[in-house]
């Protein structure tokens, strides 16, 4: 099996043509480690498996073992009822949750933008006073602290709110309004912030990677 060109990028560019697909498996989030075994990314399924395929990356499991795409087709030969896997014309391989990579060292900015989409991602759309979570067009964004008094627009000052909320708070601080936070808001880990969610199953394997909660 021969490798093509290596790239020294870790986020996920346009693969080249892939004899894996799997439908819905193959667009699951993948943690992607450097070289030193930091987490700096997350790529699909599809991803990882072309990285696997062309030799410039390896997966890894929880037990912390790394395996080369053939290693890793043998492995999945054992792959017991229940746990995701790719179907090709000749064999079946198990999704990854972890892959690491065998070139790139660099560890990329994690800083996460500060905008109204990451907003809503570190809040997992959920009001930050009652816990609700109403259809998305009905979330809005309150500030702790209002404007009026001072407040800023930072990642420590602003929080997802639903309508009811928002408006019984309006522009009065937490103590005039009677009404508490269900966290204090800061700002997210890098993570948070990208299009890829872990289950339960790849949340565990993820922690053992990561340099903070997820």
């Amino acid at each position: 099996m021969s490798a093509t060109t290596h790239s020294d990028s870790p986020q996920e560019a346009a693969d080249p043509p892939s004899p894996f697909n799997g439908r819905g498996v193959l667009h699951r989030g993948v943690l992607v480690l450097n070289r030193q075994w930091m987490a700096i990314h997350v790529c699909t399924v599809r991803r990882a498996l072309s990285l696997v395929f062309q030799d410039l990356a390896r997966v890894v499991t929880e037990d912390y073992r790394a395996y080369d795409f053939e290693a890793w087709r043998d492995f999945s030969m054992t792959t017991p009822d229940g746990v995701p896997h790719v179907r090709t014309p000749n064999f079946s391989l198990r999704t990854p949750q972890v892959i690491v990579l065998s070139r790139y060292s660099r560890v990329p900015p994690r800083r996460v933008r500060f905008n109204r989409r990451n907003i809503f991602l570190r809040d997992a759309f959920t009001c930050q006073y009652c816990e609700a979570r109403p259809p998305h067009g009905d979330l809005t964004i309150d500030h702790v602290v209002p404007r009026s008094r001072g407040g800023a627009s930072s990642w420590d000052n602003v929080v997802v709110a639903c309508m009811n909320c928002n408006t019984r708070k309006g522009g009065l601080t937490l103590e005039e309004a009677a009404m508490k936070l269900v966290a204090r808001p800061k700002a997210p880990h890098w993570l948070a912030c990208l299009h890829f969610t872990a289950g339960p199953t790849e949340r565990a394997v993820w922690k053992r990677f990561l340099d903070g909660a997820i």
